[in-house]
């Protein structure tokens, strides 16, 4: 199925612009509903890094928003190099504002990473702007495609999930069958996948490896 990627990244962008104006700088302001669901969705997408702490790993992070992951990943990591990445413009003026201290950090208006040893990509999924399930599928699809071709080392990234409680699960979002994409990810990127499910939120997170 052809999908217009141009479109779909335009409407991306006008829904956080507006989040954005509407909230501030702040987790509502980036789609999520609060701090501490943040840094656990941020905790397991973190599992995929080092674990020496010793950072020198270079990390992008797709759909970045004001730089929130970046906030929860200096103080936990040694130094290392980051560059985040967004649709909206708006996302990137606050995080440049925000992270101007950060000289080994940058943030570029783009879909497209550039090449690095590892990318996170959290929350991208969640919101389908308009598109029925098939066509998201293969959006989601093309974006795991290219996290993989810009990573050297591994990427992660997470979703809203399917065995959510029906009664709290909204027509505008995407909830993604977590064993058709650890499916997807060991055939198609690497055998070394973790699925990870077990954090008493409504969504999942998936770490791919890649051998050395």
């Amino acid at each position: 199925m052809a999908i217009d990627l141009g479109t779909i990244r335009a409407d991306l962008a006008r829904f956080h612009t507006g989040k954005l104006v509407e909230h501030g700088v702040s987790p509502r302001g980036a789609g999520w509903n609060g701090e501490a669901a943040q840094a656990t969705r941020f905790a397991q997408l973190a599992q995929l890094l080092p674990n020496d702490r010793d950072g020198g790993f270079s990390l992008s992070d797709l759909g970045c928003g004001y730089g929130a992951l970046l906030d929860y990943l200096r103080p936990r990591f040694g130094a290392f190099d980051y560059a985040g990445y967004d649709v909206s413009d708006a996302m990137i003026d606050a995080a440049n504002a925000r992270h101007a201290g950060d000289a080994d950090a940058r943030f570029v208006l783009s879909s497209e990473l550039a090449p690095a040893d590892y990318a996170i990509a959290s929350g991208i999924f969640s919101l389908r702007v308009g598109r029925n399930d098939a066509e998201w599928m293969d959006y989601l699809e093309s974006v795991l495609d290219m996290l993989d071709r810009n990573s050297r080392h591994g990427f992660a990234f997470n979703s809203l999930t399917k065995y959510s409680d029906a009664d709290r699960m909204r027509e505008e979002l995407f909830y993604a069958d977590p064993c058709v994409l650890f499916d997807l990810c060991k055939r198609r990127y690497s055998r070394n996948v973790a699925l990870l499910h077990d954090y008493e939120l409504y969504d999942f997170t998936i770490l791919v490896r890649k051998s050395s």
